[in-house]
């Protein structure tokens, strides 16, 4: 079950005026595949762009390289690359905020929210298309966050251009506390290559991403003494439990039901459709966390009438038949629900985002193998990111950059969290009390958390219930804002979405940069 889902997880975001590459040294400049000595070395690609924002002209260097990450004896361990973008003309960069950011996987490389929210340049799609082949386009980014902080794309071991070197393996980096110290370790490495010490700070990760961050957060401020000022996480999962539908453990039937019933009026599946998602989603949250969770607790002493009743609720919420209801026990998974729901038109939901439909052409099948949104949009962002990498950003052709770290030689994620509330190796892995505690030790770390309603792969209401369940003070409760998005996982690929995101990411870091 972990291994299918950290691969779904990992699916889990003016014309650029740009000159010849300008390598940064020579030893970039002349890095080639035969050259053994560039894998100790860092490389820059650096160029020259432009952008309109707002309908002001931001002048900014794109630089696309790596660093070497060396560890306590100071032997270097891994090259690890990144793709900056700063804005040019900046002379003071303790007023001029910068923002890490990562995807999540884990196992996948930072090209999702590059090319789809953050960075300047974006893959033109049409939202809710299915797959189409090449050509495609890419565009300004107009909801480009470089109007109001810099921005770091940071690829983790495994994926874009970064690699374990010298005595350290791939592996060493593959799990939760090695990724966590890796990336925590480039940040410092980057802040100091760079001399951003007193800029505004901030993590954005998405999905597996946001529990990397939490650690992160805690990480940077404990073992290496830096304070971020804010978190943005993006389709959250602190808590790996949440979403793992184990034997046992009723949780995540709880915690997906609102997504349930918010798809299921999406794609009109509900009786007397009701005229205001928000207030059926508080219906539908209200009754998840009463009624069904009172009635799971009972386990095999809910008796027939009340089963029954529960039911009823649940059809009438998700628009699946009763009876199916009552042979899955009230308990219906992820991937059961993405397969039941539209089977009489043989069609599949999407997973990351559920407004997205696919052929199912396993009608009789249990469980959806495949997630359409996915399909929809992948070939489009890789083809155009690379396309971009390669030929506007001027990295050297001979560099593989790795999109997923599942075409890397032996990728295998290790679980264990050794940073827990219970001691060592808790499993599943939570960071929600890293982030707690990073929160408790600096009262004034703020936290933006953005969810999409159609998200079946960080459902809001487990979002919600990890947000509660943090044990904070009551003064510092309020440091945490969440907003919410009428689309999936990745809510920028919704266009109307991708608006509000920008302003809710950029309000959120000019309100907390001083």
């Amino acid at each position: 079950m972990i291994q299918k889902l950290s691969i779904a997880l990992f699916f889990c975001l003016c014309t650029a005026i740009f000159s010849i590459a300008q390598p940064a040294s020579t030893s970039a400049a002349s890095a080639s595949a035969t050259d053994t000595s560039a894998n100790t070395k860092p490389e820059k690609y650096i160029t020259k762009h432009s952008i309109k924002i707002d309908n002001k002209l931001i002048n900014y260097t794109a630089t696309a390289g790596t660093l070497i990450l060396k560890n306590d004896k100071d032997e270097p361990i891994a090259s690890f690359g990144y793709t900056a973008y700063t804005k040019d003309g900046e002379t003071d960069a303790d007023k001029r905020p910068i923002v890490f950011a990562y995807n999540g996987g884990p196992g996948s490389s930072s090209l999702w929210l590059h090319m789809g929210a953050l960075g300047p340049r974006k893959v033109a799609i049409k939202d809710l298309s299915p797959a189409t082949p090449a050509p495609y386009k890419l565009e300004d980014n107009t909801n480009s966050i470089l109007d109001v902080a810099d921005i770091v794309m940071i690829d983790p071991v495994g994926t874009g251009l970064s690699h374990a070197i010298g005595k350290a393996t791939n592996k060493d980096f593959w799990g939760v506390d090695g990724d966590i110290s890796s990336v925590s370790n480039f940040i410092k490495q980057y802040i100091n290559e760079f001399d951003r010490w007193n800029s505004p700070k901030y993590l954005l990760g998405e999905s597996y991403g946001t529990m990397r961050s939490a650690g992160v957060a805690k990480f940077l401020q404990e073992r290496l003494g830096i304070s971020v000022n804010g978190v943005i996480l993006v389709s959250v999962v602190l808590d790996l439990r949440q979403l793992t539908f184990a034997a046992g453990d009723d949780i995540s039937y709880i915690l997906y039901l609102p997504t349930y019933a918010a798809t299921s009026l999406f794609h009109n599946k509900i009786a007397n459709k009701p005229a205001n998602l928000t207030a059926f989603i508080k219906e539908v949250t209200d009754f998840a966390e009463g009624e069904y969770t009172l009635a799971l607790m009972k386990g095999d002493k809910l008796d027939a009438a009340e089963k029954d009743h529960i039911a009823s609720k649940i059809s009438a919420y998700t628009g699946l038949n009763k009876d199916y209801v009552l042979k899955a026990n009230l308990r219906i998974s992820e991937p059961q629900y993405t397969e039941e729901l539209l089977r009489n038109e043989h069609l599949t939901v999407g997973r990351l985002d559920s407004r997205f439909t696919g052929i199912n052409q396993r009608l009789t099948s249990e469980f959806s193998d495949y997630d359409p949104q996915s399909s929809a949009i992948s070939p489009a962002y890789t083809a155009t990111f690379l396309n971009y990498y390669y030929n506007e950003l001027k990295v050297n052709k001979n560099k593989n950059y790795h999109v997923s770290a599942y075409d890397t030689e032996g990728f295998k994620w290790e679980w264990k969290h050794n940073h827990g509330l219970w001691g060592n190796g808790v499993y599943p892995p939570n960071t929600g009390v890293d982030l707690a505690e990073a929160m408790s030790k600096n009262p004034n770390l703020k936290i933006l958390v953005l969810n999409g309603y159609y998200d079946l792969a960080t459902p809001f209401f487990g979002t919600e219930y990890t947000m509660d369940h943090l044990g904070l003070e009551k003064n510092i409760q309020s440091n945490i804002t969440m907003k919410y998005y009428e689309a999936g996982h990745m809510m920028y690929v919704h266009p109307e979405s991708l608006v509000t995101f920008k302003k809710d990411v950029a309000s959120f870091i000019t309100n907390t940069d001083k």
